[in-house]
């Protein structure tokens, strides 16, 4: 043991997606484009509700903050995976693995909170509408925001505080395009029972409450809608469904993944690649279909921004063809 503390390694190899050079190549150019729509694509969530004072609501600061997570989540490990498409060997050092590991779980963590959040809101807005100023005030709804992210890394620090510390002296290949908690443990030197029983219980204790939180907040409010008939409610469940899709998406790749939390089945890296880069490209598209508020701000903000500075732009290209 103590000779396996002394010569811990100093970097993992990850495996990627694929050994062959012609899929790497089409990964390579698949996933920077993804990427960059991901980016800009929430960005301008971002943008849309910052900019409209109509969307400075607890459900659009909230769904701001979604796109912000998102983004992060998204950024945690694709950038070093696009690299690694074009680059062997596939290395990232204990430091950067860690780092990884850290960023990944205060991101997601906080993104589960959120989602709570989210429901609740929109529990208060369709079965208590007379409270909704009330209860869903500024404060609150900061709260709520400021709430997740604190969770999220509390939720983090606690799979680290056991992880950073675990001899790692011989292998150290992982067989994913980022270092997977549930991989990484396994390659220490010792027994990895009681650590991988603690990342279960952690991250179980967290899905599955976020989870029951979510099961019961919607089906309290479908019961609701489906007792009501009026106008309102139509555009409630425009923006129920969206919720719950986006609530799906992302629980259902997770609940998969920790139902066999330390099998390596292929599909694992699918699931992988379907929650980090897919669910977040589909985030911002859900939303802003269904949602008229959002897409009429969106116009705006292209008059605003893009239609208005033609003219002035056409303006000077004039003045200069004169001179």
């Amino acid at each position: 043991m103590n000779q396996g503390n002394n010569s811990r390694v100093a970097e993992f190899v990850l495996l990627g997606l694929s050994s062959s050079w012609e899929l790497q190549y089409f990964f390579f150019m698949l996933f920077n484009f993804l990427y960059i729509i991901i980016v800009l694509g929430n960005l301008l969530i971002v943008l849309t509700v910052i900019s409209e004072p109509a969307l400075h609501t607890p459900m659009y600061i909230m769904l701001s903050n979604l796109s912000i997570l998102d983004v992060f989540l998204a950024t945690y490990a694709t950038p070093k995976m696009i690299h690694d498409f074009l680059h062997e060997p596939k290395t990232i050092s204990f430091e950067g693995c860690m780092a990884q590991i850290f960023l990944l779980h205060v991101f997601a963590g906080g993104e589960m909170v959120l989602l709570v959040a989210m429901a609740y809101d929109r529990y208060v807005a369709i079965c208590k509408p007379l409270h909704y100023g009330t209860i869903m005030n500024l404060c609150k709804c900061t709260g709520l925001v400021v709430g997740s992210w604190v969770i999220g890394v509390m939720h983090s620090l606690s799979q680290l505080a056991f992880t950073v510390n675990l001899p790692f002296c011989g292998p150290n290949v992982v067989n994913s395009y980022y270092c997977d908690l549930t991989l990484v443990i396994k390659l220490a030197c010792t027994d990895t029972y009681v650590p991988e029983l603690l990342m279960l219980l952690d991250s179980g204790l967290m899905g599955v409450t976020s989870f029951l939180l979510l099961l019961v907040s919607y089906t309290v409010i479908l019961v609701t809608v489906q007792r009501r008939s009026s106008m309102d409610m139509t555009k409630a469940r425009s923006t129920l469904s969206a919720h719950i899709i986006v609530v799906t998406l992302f629980f259902g790749p997770c609940i998969f993944i920790y139902a066999w939390p330390f099998s390596n089945f292929p599909v694992d890296k699918v699931l992988s690649v379907f929650s980090t880069v897919f669910t977040p490209i589909l985030n911002p598209i859900i939303y802003t279909l269904r949602n008229k508020e959002v897409k009429s701000a969106m116009r705006k903000l292209k008059t605003r921004y893009v239609c208005s500075g033609l003219p002035s732009q056409l303006s000077l290209l004039r003045l200069d063809v004169l001179s």
